[in-house]
């Protein structure tokens, strides 16, 4: 009963945060131009996780990126990926989904700003996946969601009845857009229901609750993938691309940083217990860059935070600063926020550089190297992202971006914390994951 309790008061503290939130959503266009949202220590499946597909020509080693990757049939190759096969649920209860439709039906989950203002104007653009319901603490929402985008009374679900979200046939994938507080209940729930899951970053507020719902997942036989969406974006996959395959030899050292002034004090971003805080938010964007441009995990971190607005931060960082060494010996230099505006990935290798800037931003992003400008096409992220994990769940291929993605990130977050805590560095091993 305790632990219901709590559940309860995030979700109330959602619901009134939400409200409350009104003057915040003045600022979404600035904060989402500025906020997007492995060797002998790692398996030897690791560079598969992130490996780009490649069309023909374009690049500086005369290779590019699919655009998209929103293909069906060629959604990335991802051969020894971790991630589990969808449509195994053990027992009499079969994918719903894997082979019996054109496109799958998601629901989404907390409609604040990232879905209302992106995830939902994305699924007006997808091929593979549709908008088909939405789960909401507001009556208000249920109203104007149901007329914008044609959902059915019957698709429109609340925190308290979710779980019968289970019948609704018209519905395949649970996209939880929640507090972080919030996404290992509604993921277990979604799971428990038959429903796959797209779960936003961080995956959870620490590493263990990341486990808990791979496990939820797993045993009930249904996908999980994590909002990664720059993953599938083309100039991501060839920084990518860049660093794994040494095309300028061996990466040396990184720099990348994401972040954004925040002045909203009233988001739950600001709330300890409901996982707010830069590293939780931006931090991840940083992280996941040095590990996908090396094609490594980093196996020691030291970390740093600072505060520029005393008495604004109570419980929460503010300003973190964080630093990665690699197996193959590459160092980063991290740096996440809520203080100031920037948006950059800059990396130096043997033989020459590339950077991004900004590179995790929702659009807008350019790079180039010691060799030349990048230039490939503007994509929807989201969409791209959505599409493509549709694809591979009906096709019963595993996800680009599974839980175990998001738990190797949070192994990290972890030690981060546990660094500023400590004052010392702390060695990490993602070894098995």
């Amino acid at each position: 009963m305790k632990t219901r309790r709590i559940k309860t008061t995030d979700r109330r503290k959602f619901i009134k945060l939400s409200l409350l939130g009104i003057t915040g959503a003045l600022a979404a266009p600035v904060i989402a131009a500025n906020n997007p949202e492995k060797f002998n220590n790692y398996p030897p499946d690791f560079l598969n996780r992130f490996r780009p597909v490649y069309a023909s020509s374009g690049s500086p080693s005369g290779q590019s990126p699919i655009a998209s990757g929103t293909n069906p049939d060629n959604p990335g190759s991802l051969t020894g990926v971790t991630g589990h096969q969808p449509g195994s649920r053990s027992g009499n209860r079969p994918s719903r989904l894997t082979g019996k439709k054109k496109k799958a039906g998601l629901a989404l989950i907390g409609l604040g700003n990232y879905s209302s203002r992106i995830l939902a104007p994305a699924l007006q653009e997808t091929k593979n996946v549709y908008l088909a319901g939405i789960v909401t603490g507001t009556m208000d929402n249920e109203k104007k969601w149901m007329e914008e985008y044609n959902i059915p009374r019957k698709n429109v679900y609340n925190y308290d009845n979710f779980d019968e979200i289970a019948s609704n046939r018209d519905i395949d994938i649970i996209y939880v857009v929640l507090p972080n507080s919030m996404h290992k209940e509604f993921t277990i729930r979604a799971s428990n229901a038959g429903k796959h899951v797209f779960c936003e970053k961080p995956m959870a507020l620490n590493a263990e609750e990341c486990r808990e719902m791979i496990k939820a997942c797993r045993d009930n036989g249904v996908a999980l993938s994590i909002g990664y969406r720059m993953q599938f974006e083309p100039y991501t996959r060839e920084v990518m691309r860049l660093g794994q395959d040494k095309v300028f030899g061996n990466v040396l050292h990184i720099t990348c940083g994401a972040a954004f002034r925040d002045t909203r004090f009233d988001h739950w971003r600001w709330e300890k217990d409901m996982g707010g805080g830069a590293m939780m938010d931006m931090g991840v964007y940083p992280l996941q860059a040095a590990r996908y441009v090396t094609g490594e995990e980093p196996v020691r971190v030291t970390a740093q935070t600072f505060v520029t607005r005393p008495g604004k931060f109570e419980g929460v960082d503010e300003a973190t600063t964080f630093q990665l060494e690699f197996p193959g010996g590459t160092v980063a230099s991290l740096d996440t926020g809520f203080h100031a505006n920037f948006n950059h990935l800059y990396a130096f290798a043997e033989k020459g550089w590339f950077e991004l800037r900004p590179f995790s931003a929702y659009s807008g992003i350019a790079g180039r190297t010691s060799e030349g400008e990048l230039d490939f096409p503007a994509i929807n992220q989201q969409a791209a992202q959505m599409d493509e994990e549709a694809a591979n769940i009906m096709a019963g291929r595993p996800v680009r971006v599974p839980g175990e993605e998001g738990l190797r990130d949070m192994i990290v977050v972890d030690a981060v914390f546990e660094s500023i805590r400590t004052g010392k560095p702390v060695e990490v091993d993602l070894t098995g994951i």
